[in-house]
C-alpha cells in the first residue's frame, strides 16, 4: 500500500520525526526503531548506522566533485550483475544479507524474524510518498544503488577484481530502500540521465553520487559532472556523507563469473523451466527467488538486483 502525501502533510511529520529526512542538506536518516514489533522475533543483528552527514571525503560535494576524473564511458561489454557478486552478500558478516540489513536501517515501525523484515513503513526520499512494506510484495520497496552498477562498470568498475565490485555493490554508503517503481525508471542512469523526482532530496542525492565514486575512484563523464554540479550550484554548501566505514574490498572468497546467467538454472542434472511470473514462484512457495536458485529468470528481476519477487 502507498499513502502518498500532500506537502503539508510530509512537512507536518519530518517535523514530527516520523519520517526519515529528505530534504536537502545535512538531515541524516534517522535511527531505526530498536523496538521489536508485534508479533516479530527479534534476532541478533545490530542493523548498519544510517549514513550521516558529514565531511569524511574533504568538504562541500562541490570541492569532491572537483577531484573526480572527467572521461567518457567504457563499454558495457562483460558487464552482469553476478561481476559485482552474490546478489545481497552479507559483506559484513553479521549473519544477514545486506538488502535486510538496509531494510532494517531505513523502515520505521519494522517487525523482522531470522534476518527477515517482514513489514515496516518507509517516507520515500525519491518521492515522498509513505510506503507501507510487506514482505514478499516485490512492488513496493527495491534497495537502489546510488551509483548504479551499470553506471560504475562504465566509470572504471570493469577493471577491478570482483571483490572490490562486490564491495561497492555492498556498501551502505551506495544504498538506499526506496520505491520501486522511481528506482527502476532510473535503471543504470546517472545525474545525466535521471534525478529523483523529489527536487527537495536532490542535492542529498547527488551529494551521495559524488561520496561513492570518490570513495571507489569512479570517473563521472562530462554530461554527468555538469548535471551534478548544476544541482550543487542551487546548494553550494552540501556536504558529501560521512563515509560507512565499509571495506573497499570484501573478505569473502568470491569468483568471477565464468558464464552469463542463463533463462533457466541446471538442477539434479536436468534444466529447470523459468517460473512464469512472481505469482508461480509464490504459489511455489520460492519467493523471494534469487539469481541461480531454480527457476530464477531475469525477466522476474525488474531492478536487475539479483533479487525477485521479493
Amino acid at each position: 500500500m502507498r499513502v502518498v502525501l500532500t506537502p503539508s502533510t510530509f512537512r507536518s511529520a519530518v517535523a514530527a520525526g516520523t519520517l526519515m529526512a529528505v530534504v536537502a542538506g545535512c538531515a541524516a536518516l534517522p535511527a531505526p526503531d530498536a523496538r521489536p514489533g508485534v508479533g516479530s522475533t527479534a534476532t541478533s543483528r545490530t542493523p548498519e548506522a544510517a549514513p550521516q552527514g558529514g565531511t569524511a571525503q574533504g568538504g562541500t560535494a562541490l570541492a569532491v566533485l572537483a577531484t573526480l576524473a572527467v572521461k567518457g564511458r567504457a563499454p558495457m561489454t562483460g558487464y552482469s550483475r553476478e561481476a559485482f557478486g552474490p546478489a545481497w552478500l552479507d559483506a559484513n558478516r553479521n549473519g544477514c544479507d545486506e538488502r535486510n540489513d538496509i531494510l532494517a536501517r531505513d523502515l520505521r515501525n519494522r517487525t523482522e524474524a531470522n534476518c527477515r523484515i517482514l513489514t515496516g513503513t518507509l517516507a520515500d526520499p525519491y518521492t515522498t510518498q509513505g510506503i507501507t512494506y510487506v514482505y514478499g510484495d516485490g512492488t513496493l520497496i527495491d534497495i537502489d544503488h546510488v551509483v548504479a552498477l551499470g553506471n560504475a562498470w562504465a566509470t572504471g568498475a570493469y577493471r577491478w577484481p570482483i571483490r572490490r565490485r562486490a564491495a561497492l555493490a555492498t556498501d551502505p554508503l551506495n544504498l538506499l530502500a526506496v520505491d520501486a517503481s522511481a528506482n527502476r525508471q532510473k535503471g543504470d542512469g546517472d545525474a545525466a540521465t535521471w534525478l529523483p523526482p523529489n527536487k527537495a532530496y536532490r542535492c542529498a542525492y547527488v551529494a551521495r553520487q559524488v561520496a561513492v565514486k570518490a570513495k571507489f575512484g569512479l570517473s563521472v563523464t562530462a554530461p554527468e559532472k555538469d548535471a551534478i554540479a548544476r544541482i550543487l550550484a542551487t546548494c553550494p554548501d552540501q556536504p558529501v556523507p560521512a563515509d560507512s566505514g565499509a571495506p573497499l574490498e570484501v573478505d569473502h572468497d568470491i569468483a568471477e563469473p565464468s558464464v552469463s546467467p542463463s533463462a533457466g538454472t541446471a538442477a539434479q542434472g536436468g534444466t529447470v523451466a523459468p517460473y512464469e511470473n512472481c505469482d508461480a514462484v509464490r504459489a511455489a512457495g520460492a519467493a523471494p527467488i534469487r539469481d541461480g536458485d531454480p527457476g530464477f529468470s531475469a525477466s522476474l528481476d525488474g531492478d536487475g538486483d539479483g533479487f525477485a519477487c521479493e
